[in-house]
Order: C-alpha cells, then sequence, then structure tokens
C-alpha cells in the first residue's frame, strides 16, 4: 500500500480517507461532467472497451506498479484496473468524481489537481492520463511536470480523443482544447522527454458516425449542446445485430492491440510512454 504522506506534501486525509488538497487550482471540466459520466460508465461498450484495452497495456508493461490514475474521475478506469490485480491511486480534483471513486471501491483516493499535491520528485511508478490531456492548455508543459513526479524507469499510459476535423459541441462542453492525431500525441510525449514504446488509434468504426452526426450538424449550427439521454443512447451497444457488430468490432481491435499492432484510424488515441532509467 502506498504512503500518500511520505510522497504528496500538501494533502491531508479526511475522516472519509479520501486525501485532499489543502487548494485546489480551477480545471477546464463542466461541474456537471462527472455525474452525466457516472450516468453511463458501468453500462457503455466505449467505457468497457477502453478500460479492457487500457487494463491489458498495463498488465503487460507495468504489473507490478501502482498506477497513479490522474484525472481519474468517478474511478472508471481504476476499478478496472483494481480488478485485474493492479494497485492504484485516484487523483481528481472534483469532489463529486472522488466520492464517487470511494463508493467505487478505489482503496486510495486524492481529491487534488496533479500540480496541487505537490507529489515530490521521482516518486511515482507509474501513471495514467485517461481523457485528461486534452483538458490541459499546455499540454506539453503537464507531460513535463508527469515526467519529473515518475520515477526514472517509470511508464505513462494515455488516452485522448482523435482528429481536429472530429471536433463538435461535445468537445466544448467538455471543456476540450483540443484533438490529437497520433503523431501529435507522439510528438508531445517526446517533447516532454518521453520514449513511446507504443501508440494505435482506438475505436475505428465510430469515425464515420461521429462525422456525420456530431462533427457536421454541429458545423451547421444543428448541436449545440449536449443532451443527456441522447449521450446515454450514443453509449449503448443497441439490440441485437447492432451489438453483435460492435462486439465483434471491439474483439478484433482488442486482440490487434494485444499484438501490439496499431490500428491506422480511430475516434481515440492510446499511447504508452516511459522515462527512461
Amino acid at each position: 500500500m502506498t504512503d500518500i504522506s511520505n510522497i504528496a506534501r500538501n494533502v491531508t486525509q479526511e475522516a472519509s480517507g479520501i486525501w485532499v488538497a489543502h487548494d485546489q487550482q480551477d480545471v477546464s471540466y463542466p461541474e456537471d461532467g462527472n455525474e452525466a459520466c457516472f450516468a453511463v460508465e458501468d453500462s457503455s461498450f466505449w467505457f468497457q472497451h477502453r478500460n479492457s484495452v487500457i487494463s491489458d497495456l498495463v498488465r503487460d508493461y507495468s504489473p507490478h506498479d501502482t498506477i497513479f490514475d490522474i484525472g481519474g474521475g468517478n474511478g472508471c478506469v481504476s476499478s478496472a484496473l483494481q480488478r485485474a490485480g493492479q494497485e492504484v491511486v485516484l487523483v481528481e480534483p472534483g469532489r463529486q468524481g472522488a466520492c464517487n471513486a470511494v463508493q467505487r471501491g478505489i482503496g486510495t483516493v486524492i481529491q487534488s489537481t496533479l500540480q496541487d499535491a505537490h507529489f515530490c520528485r521521482d516518486s511515482l511508478p507509474s501513471a495514467g492520463l485517461f481523457d485528461v490531456l486534452e483538458h490541459i492548455e499546455d499540454d506539453t508543459g503537464f507531460l513535463r511536470d508527469i515526467f519529473s513526479y515518475l520515477r526514472p524507469g517509470g511508464r505513462l499510459y494515455l488516452t485522448v480523443p482523435a482528429y481536429g476535423w472530429l471536433w463538435s459541441a461535445e468537445d466544448v462542453h467538455a471543456g476540450h482544447f483540443r484533438r490529437y492525431t497520433r503523431r501529435l500525441l507522439s510528438d508531445r510525449l517526446r517533447d516532454a522527454g518521453f520514449e513511446v514504446t507504443f501508440s494505435s488509434y482506438l475505436f475505428s468504426f465510430l469515425v464515420p458516425p461521429i462525422l456525420l452526426f456530431r462533427a457536421i450538424p454541429t458545423r451547421l449550427g444543428l448541436r449545440r449542446r449536449r443532451i443527456a439521454s441522447r449521450t446515454k443512447k450514443e453509449h449503448s451497444a443497441g439490440p441485437g445485430f447492432s451489438q453483435a457488430l460492435i462486439r465483434h468490432c471491439l474483439q478484433g481491435e482488442r486482440g490487434r492491440i494485444q499484438r501490439r499492432k496499431a490500428l491506422w484510424a480511430g475516434s481515440s488515441c492510446i499511447a504508452v510512454a516511459g522515462r527512461p532509467e
């Protein structure tokens, strides 16, 4: 079990068990963001597939490391990693997200931004940024901070939304600054000092529907805000043939990534990078 008091100098543990930073910065994330995600995470094919692929990569590259899930929200990824036998520490600035993570059974939760916790240099075994980097205006600077907090030889796992031309009202509502290409993400990581071990696109079959039903309507002024019922429907695999087709696509993607063969298109990017020894 990681002793948080030894590696984070600006947090205190509450009676609830949550470690809380003494002061916190604002973040580019909607106030209702964690609750909106919490409503769909457990039933969403999107979250389930992302969790499976992340868990596969962590198991292969960092089987004995504690993973610090930075900006981990409600603990969706942390919970999947815990079930896979991985020790995790969730770092989440939002109070509701931190409480939801405790409710999910995450053993160690820090309510703080990465910077406000005041982690010691070279103290984190490995870290995850799962759909977080796009919320950071100075993404390279943020990656350099994580690089300094990681131990030499530690790994960073990331997922981000892909392709600027898939930009839509959902990105605006979520507080995104950008979407990435696989090359752009790798360049940002190398600029921060990391060595990129593996990268790929993810959710290849979602590019056409996101373009047709999100990006183009947004450009035409037909889709200006996110509606909860619509979001829930989009995260459902649907009945019958649709569900079977989506399952087949996801199994194919997961198998390919398990063989370390990159997908050449997708609505998300995933990467593994390391701090050199």
